[in-house]
């Protein structure tokens, strides 16, 4: 805890980002105060309810599978390690059983390669808890364009500083931008671009435009660009605004790949390699999806614009979901019971596959059938 509030701690992007990763662990050390803990809001009171139910859980365990808890408990606090994976277990054993179903923890008590085995009135399924970051679609990292505004801003400010004025560095990265050595090579792009004073830097791997910034009301405070450019460059693209420190300076850049996010089709590559690798086949099986990494536009849009459900169904008429019955996809906001329109409908999204054998059994039917 003391490292994950040192990483939180900072002021540089990459520390507003480990403070959101890191959300749920903060709020526990937090709330484990007793001033704190009565001032608890109703998010952060299902956050220990989460945290109960594990011990509650382990309790419940003999000594190897309370050993196996206790391994997943330590890897969640391990570098960039999150209890998500741990709540998200918890709580999709939570809503099974308020739907009626038996509840047995088979991957921990019996080291099953699934993690909860469901029964009602005689019928049981094996259900695949998986977690899957939303950097697994995106073509340009968050983490990787935050450590490249980490090491350029110190550059801009000095460059404002001889240069005042407002500006918009524009880059198209066709390849994105995933790895160390890829933000290494652009941050010397940029470098070398203001350092010769041109305008523009085109190559295979990225395209840089430095243009002065024009948008409506630009000259206003610099608290109102924000939204102004997310308005203008879409919810995939990547901003950074870096301002004097008399706030008459402002150096913009944003960043697109070439190609669209494609997160959904990643959460549907997960869910084959768990349909293969995680299910028996010898009983109906549920894969329960959490969406991590999200934010909250970009979770409603994915459910408004159906990207998931098609993706999903889509991946349904595939031999790898032959043992899938029905896959279910939550994100943090429904963990922690954001209601709609930022939260989905019902808690969850769910859909059914229709060639399952037991896509039309009964008493199943509270787990597998499609939301609305």
């Amino acid at each position: 805890m003391a490292e994950i509030a040192r990483r939180a701690d900072s002021a540089s992007l990459a520390g507003r980002v480990a403070l959101q990763r890191h959300a749920l662990e903060l709020a526990l050390a937090r709330l484990a105060e007793p001033v704190a803990l009565a001032k608890a809001t109703p998010a952060e009171r299902r956050v220990i309810a989460f945290a109960t139910d594990a011990v509650r859980l382990a309790e419940t365990l003999p000594a190897t599978p309370r050993k196996r808890l206790r391994a997943r408990i330590e890897a969640a606090l391990t570098g960039d390690g999150t209890l998500v994976p741990l709540f998200h277990l918890v709580h999709t054993a939570a809503r099974a059983r308020a739907r009626g179903f038996e509840v047995a923890f088979s991957g921990l008590a019996e080291d099953t390669p699934w993690d909860l085995t469901l029964t009602r009135e005689g019928h049981a399924a094996e259900v695949v808890c998986e977690t899957v970051s939303a950097e697994e679609g995106r073509q340009v990292h968050r983490g990787d364009w935050c450590a490249l505004v980490d090491r350029i801003s110190p550059e801009l400010q000095t460059w404002l500083a001889a240069h005042p004025g407002r500006y918009l560095l524009k880059m198209t990265l066709p390849g994105g931008m995933a790895t160390d050595a890829q933000v290494a090579e652009l941050h010397g792009r940029i470098s070398t671009l203001l350092a010769e004073q041109k305008r523009q830097d085109a190559g295979a791997d990225a395209v840089l435009k430095l243009d002065p910034l024009v948008l409506a009301g630009a000259q206003a405070a610099t608290r109102g660009l924000p939204a102004q450019l997310r308005a203008q460059f879409g919810e995939e693209a990547h901003l950074a605004v870096t301002a004097a420190p008399d706030g008459g300076s402002v150096f913009v850049m944003a960043a697109r790949a070439g190609r669209e996010n494609a997160i959904a089709d990643a959460a549907c590559r997960r869910m084959a390699e768990a349909a293969e690798a995680r299910l028996s086949g010898r009983h109906p099986g549920i894969l329960a999806i959490f969406l991590d990494d999200l934010d909250r536009t970009e979770w409603r849009s994915l459910r408004e614009r159906m990207e998931l459900e098609g993706a999903t169904r889509r991946w349904m008429t595939e031999p790898s979901a032959r043992r899938v019955v029905a896959v279910s996809c939550i994100s943090r906001l429904e963990l922690l019971g954001i209601a709609p329109p930022d939260g989905a409908p019902e808690g969850e999204l769910r859909f059914r596959n229709p060639s399952h054998p037991a896509a039309k059994s009964q008493a199943l039917a509270p787990a597998i059938l499609s939301s609305n």
